[in-house]
């Protein structure tokens, strides 16, 4: 049978990817030629095979190590990998400590070019950033919409009020159409979620919550939220890494922090997945392991990466043609 190269492995696209590995007490290695993570139960090593193919990214967390040939394997078939701290949260690299989003990106100088392009004839424009970032708010919204009124959620115990859900959309798509500036729709996106909040907390009965910074919740919702935002980031990381958009050209998270643009990608997810599962699990005192596993099938089932993917190209080529139409407009008279 012939053998098949892990270089080949990166063509399967990653929008069909199943699979976000979060790994700790244990060793990452080539062994036959698979990359395997190995435990320890008592005297055996017990040796788990990891589907690279099927592989978008991988969270090392408490008492992890990789080798240098797994490592080569994983950048070969495209697979993003993070360190982070127990149960997915802090992320960091191991070059850069207590970053919200360092990801070890796979090197290659092969990366299309055709998004790139195409994202900086519009991105040194502040009118034309705004409105990508105003199109990424709006898709935002519509998915927000569409999955909370799924079946597999109400069956879950997160029967949103749809009246109440859709009245909120509208009441924030037209200021975000109407935003004159960055600024300004980052002030609407903290409005909207903490109504988003409100909304979730009513629907399961959570009672009070307040949303701590990073790292500094200690009820189970806001640990919830924390762990799954960064299963979301690991996918906007992998969108903007298949597209070949470097995550410093943010439209929305600032143009000088770095990592800002696998923010933006991750908000057309995160309140439409993580958010409720959040709470969901928080209500029925879920474990860690049982929430992540949910959160994955939920990515899984409502095919996240691709809708990242497809959003981000969407709004590239829509803005770089408008940078096109308005190079071609005849300078004003002076």
């Amino acid at each position: 049978m012939e053998e098949i190269r892990a270089s080949d492995l990166k063509t399967i696209l990653h929008s069909q990817r199943a699979s976000i590995y979060y790994l700790e007490h244990c060793r990452v290695l080539v062994n036959g030629g698979r990359v395997e993570y190995v435990t320890d139960a008592g005297k055996r090593s017990l040796y788990w095979n990891i589907p690279i193919a099927n592989t978008t990214s991988i969270l090392l967390g408490t008492g992890t190590s990789i080798t240098q040939a797994a490592m080569r394997e994983l950048a070969k078939a495209g697979v993003l990998v993070g360190f982070c701290g127990g149960g997915g949260t802090p992320l960091f690299a191991a070059n850069e400590v207590d970053v919200e989003v360092a990801w070890l990106t796979p090197q290659s100088e092969y990366r299309p070019t055709e998004y790139l392009q195409a994202w900086v004839k519009f991105w040194f424009d502040d009118s034309l950033r705004l409105h990508a970032a105003q199109q990424l708010q709006t898709s935002r919204l519509k998915r927000l919409l569409a999955d909370w009124n799924t079946r597999a959620l109400r069956e879950a115990g997160f029967a949103v009020d749809m009246d109440r859900l859709t009245a909120l959309v509208r009441q924030f798509e037209p200021l975000i159409a109407r935003a004159p500036d960055v600024t300004a729709l980052l002030t609407d996106e903290a409005r909207l979620a903490k109504a988003l909040f409100k909304l979730a907390v009513d629907t399961v009965g959570h009672g009070e919550f307040t949303r701590a910074k990073r790292g500094t919740g200690t009820d189970a919702a806001n640990r919830f939220l924390d762990h799954g935002n960064y299963l979301a980031y690991g996918l906007g990381a992998t969108a903007t890494w298949v597209l070949g958009l470097p995550h410093g050209l943010a439209v929305l998270h600032g143009k000088t922090r770095r990592g800002g643009l696998v923010f933006d990608a991750a908000d057309l997810i995160k309140d439409a997945v993580i958010l409720p599962q959040a709470f969901l699990s928080a209500m029925r005192g879920d474990e860690e392991q049982q929430f992540r596993r949910q959160c994955i099938e939920a990515l899984t089932r409502g095919e996240s990466l691709d809708f990242i993917i497809d959003t981000l190209k969407r709004i590239t080529t829509e803005t770089a043609r408008l940078a096109d139409m308005k190079a071609k407009e005849p300078a004003p008279n002076t």
